[in-house]
């Protein structure tokens, strides 16, 4: 028996940076930018609110790019304030380097196991003796998520349980499955 599992973002993560007002270590997000043109010379930043204050500051989305170097469909995006384009920055490692930013993505994020379209059996912890169940994971966005926790929640297993199961070798997959995965993966549950 196959299965497949997507991670799924739900809403923008939680930037983690240092408010200068306040101190606070947590900005939103909304999805807003900023654009300013200087002669032929834009500027671009993705605007973020700190939660504890509500001071905003500016993530450096483009410095000094000629006009015309600029792809007009970006342009576009960025005047429409396209909530796409700022979860494909935040997840950008040079966006995120150049801004010295980190992300929070707890509770920013679902796991669609399909078991909602089976309401007669939400989770499924026990299969016939002998079979196994190969589940193929594909994260729709860079989410760094343990993958205990997914298989867990998959399974309407407690972590403990899931555990035991990679202890004895009934959970088995080609990569570690202790640490945080933000890769597609897949794994054998063996009963």
């Amino acid at each position: 028996m196959s299965e497949n599992w997507v991670v799924v973002p739900t809403c923008l993560p939680i930037v983690l940076r240092r408010c200068h007002r306040c101190a606070s270590g947590r900005f939103r997000a909304n999805g807003k930018f900023r654009v300013n043109a200087n002669h032929k010379l834009l500027d671009a930043w993705l605007l973020a609110l700190c939660t504890a204050c509500g001071d905003t500051t500016k993530l450096t989305v483009l410095e000094r790019m000629n006009v015309r170097s600029v792809p007009p469909e970006l342009l576009n995006l960025l005047h429409d304030n396209d909530p796409g384009l700022a979860a494909e920055l935040l997840q950008d490692p040079v966006v995120r380097r150049r801004n010295r930013i980190a992300l929070d993505w707890d509770n920013a994020w679902r796991l669609d196991s399909g078991a909602a379209d089976r309401p007669h059996q939400p989770h499924r912890p026990y299969q016939p003796e002998g079979e196994a169940i190969e589940v193929s994971v594909r994260f729709a966005a860079r989410i760094p998520v343990r993958p205990v926790r997914l298989i867990a929640e998959g399974f309407g297993f407690p972590r403990a349980e899931v555990e035991r199961l990679l202890t004895e070798g009934n959970l088995v997959s080609t990569v570690r499955l202790s640490g945080k995965l933000s890769g597609d993966f897949t794994f054998t549950l063996k009963r």
